[in-house]
């Protein structure tokens, strides 16, 4: 038998690059990687943080009475004022909610971020907010992180809020009533649920209000109809198919939007504003519209 012949590939795809073309390849992807995190950052900054989604749905509460069937409650959470989040960014969201007409406003903690001195230039913005079955709001962590949560309890106060710091509200319509309740901040407060809920007959509607979402596992061990949450600002940066990248404490379990958690609801609303980072990546600030069924 003769020696086999040796073959010559010729295929361009397999013949071997030059150090020089590779460094040019490699260059080109992380130059492109480079420009695209660019292009997402100015985006989430410039366009997505600004851009205000409306989120509309109806909730049934057991038990609610029939003069409040209908009620439109409007929760926003999270301003962070001070976070590049200016009391002059609130105008066009005060405009907004009033356009609405709700029968209630809920707030559920961090109206500032670090400093409470911007809180005191939007008061004569909150006290346009209108709503005939009155305004309520709870504190968060950064109000405490401040280390002036007493003026942020009266600048919220000066704004026409109830401040629910461990207490109800009784609100009555047509002979009839649904209590707003709230507890103190989580992680920097004293939460005290059984003080909040105390004198509520068992048969009670109950709205509580408190600014981290996970305290919704004790929450529904009470008779509590419906949790207002904020905190998570729904992970602030989320990615398709993935979701959030990261929570807070207290924060992780129920980040955005709706759940069941027993026989309570739970509604976590993703904040006006931003922190750490001023920037939303697929997770626009939002405004939530209820509609009580």
């Amino acid at each position: 038998m003769g020696m086999s012949e040796r073959k010559t590939v010729n295929d361009p795809n397999l013949a071997p690059i030059s150090r020089k073309t590779f460094l040019h390849k490699v260059t080109k992807w992380v130059g492109g990687l480079i420009g695209l995190g660019v292009a997402t950052g100015v985006y989430g900054y410039v366009w997505e943080r600004k851009a205000l989604d409306v989120v509309r749905l109806s909730i049934t509460i057991p038990g609610l009475p029939e003069s409040f069937k209908g009620t439109k409650l409007i929760q926003f959470s999270d301003v962070h004022l001070g976070h590049y989040f200016e009391p002059k960014d609130l105008e066009s969201v005060i405009a907004l909610i009033q356009s609405e007409k709700p029968d209630l406003i809920c707030f559920t903690g961090d109206i500032v971020d670090e400093v409470t001195r911007p809180l005191f230039a939007a008061v004569p913005l909150f006290n346009q907010l209108l709503a005939p079955l009155g305004k309520f709001a709870v504190l968060g962590n950064h109000d405490y992180r401040a280390g002036e949560q007493q003026k942020v309890r009266d600048g919220l106060v000066a704004s026409g809020f109830e401040v629910l710091d461990n207490r109800h509200v009784v609100v009555h319509k047509d002979g009839q009533q649904l209590y707003m309740a709230g507890v103190d901040d989580v992680f920097y407060g004293v939460p005290d649920l059984p003080r909040a809920l105390e004198n509520i007959p068992p048969e009670g509607s109950v709205i509580l209000l408190v600014h981290e979402p996970d305290f919704a596992d004790i929450a529904s061990e009470h008779p509590v109809r419906l949790q207002l949450s904020g905190h998570s600002h729904g992970g602030q940066v989320r990615l398709p198919f993935i979701g959030h990248l990261l929570a807070p404490q207290y924060g992780r379990k129920y980040v955005q939007g709706l759940y069941q958690v027993g026989g309570m609801a739970v509604y976590t609303n993703k904040g006006l504003g931003t922190t750490i980072l001023p920037v939303r990546l697929f997770c626009r600030p939002e405004l939530t519209v209820l509609t009580l069924q």
